[in-house]
């Protein structure tokens, strides 16, 4: 409801002075953030009741809380893929059968999005800090605009390049990519193990440009282990597990930590606390001995940005 007196819409100035920001921030908070705008006869007006309610919902398009996103017996996990994460979800629903949980695989950032937006109540993530001093703080600090989730520790897992079996390139790390002889596929940009790859790559001195498949881009690990498999790549970045269950080589190059993102408004939502009550469940660490590549020494534990 606009008070009488005032203005039904505001000028791209106006709203720029209401938010103290300068007015071509304005036009990235449309872009980006969905700053209800409408543009009439070449320039941009502002409904000030939209704009209002846009500032109060934590200026960020967040989704209005009620709205029915996150029904109290459905857990929403979005974030990285991981074959362990994929089977703990899947014996959550064999045990809580009047509850249903679902996973996203959106990459790790895209998980710190959904978190954000609230349209998960746990994310997953495992991006390593650039001076690798650590894991995941630094991207939440930049990433997000509320305050800090509750980190809980899911696992360590190794990470490395997929190669075919027998290892007939004789690949023996990221300096066995130089040259353009050998042919990758990769995984999208807003996964952790991208950030990890790239990062090596820059270590090295090497360019994404100059290896061959470096832009083929596939969701999850076991799509380029696959890729492998079949020929169609020489090597992929991923992890011991999926080799060990395609029967590929493994070269390693790190062992990582993989956490679970939970803002504090929904840590203590009963689906959040049954599926973390499940890490500490012998059935879990069964499922995981299955698996070659992981290390649940911490698994379950909150971790704080000190811990690595």
């Amino acid at each position: 409801m606009v008070a009488e007196g005032e203005k039904v819409f505001l000028s791209t100035r106006e709203v720029a002075e209401l938010l103290d920001v300068n007015e071509k921030v304005v036009y990235t908070l449309i872009a980006e953030k969905g700053l209800p705008a409408t543009k009439v006869t070449g320039k941009w007006l502002f409904p000030r009741h939209l704009v209002t309610a846009w500032i109060e919902t934590s200026v960020q398009n967040r989704p209005l809380e009620g709205a029915g996103v996150l029904d109290e017996n459905l857990l929403v996990i979005a974030g990285s893929n991981d074959p362990l994460l994929e089977r703990l979800v899947s014996q959550y629903n064999a045990q809580f059968q009047e509850t249903l949980a679902v996973f996203g695989s959106v990459g790790s950032l895209g998980g710190l999005r959904a978190l954000d937006q609230g349209l998960c109540r746990i994310g997953c993530a495992h991006l390593m800090h650039s001076d690798e001093s650590g894991y995941n703080f630094a991207y939440l600090d930049r990433q997000m605009t509320g305050p800090r989730p509750v980190v809980v520790n899911f696992c360590y897992r190794e990470q490395g390049l997929l190669v075919a079996p027998g290892n007939p390139k004789k690949i023996t790390g990221i300096p066995s990519l130089a040259g353009g002889e050998l042919v990758m596929v990769n995984r999208g940009p807003s996964t952790g193990t991208r950030v990890l790859f790239d990062h090596e790559l820059k270590k090295h001195g090497l360019r994404g440009e100059q290896i061959p498949g470096y832009g083929v881009e596939l969701g999850t690990h076991l799509a380029v282990g696959l890729e492998v498999l079949a020929g169609r790549a020489d090597v992929g970045p991923g992890i011991r597990t999926v080799a060990t269950l395609l029967g590929l080589d493994f070269v390693s190059l790190r062992w990582e930590r993989f956490d679970l993102l939970i803002s504090k408004k929904r840590f203590f939502d009963r689906p959040v606390q049954r599926f973390l009550g499940l890490l500490q469940e012998e059935s879990f660490h069964e499922i995981a001995r299955t698996l070659d590549g992981y290390d649940l020494k911490s698994s379950g534990k909150m971790v704080y940005p000190d811990s690595d």
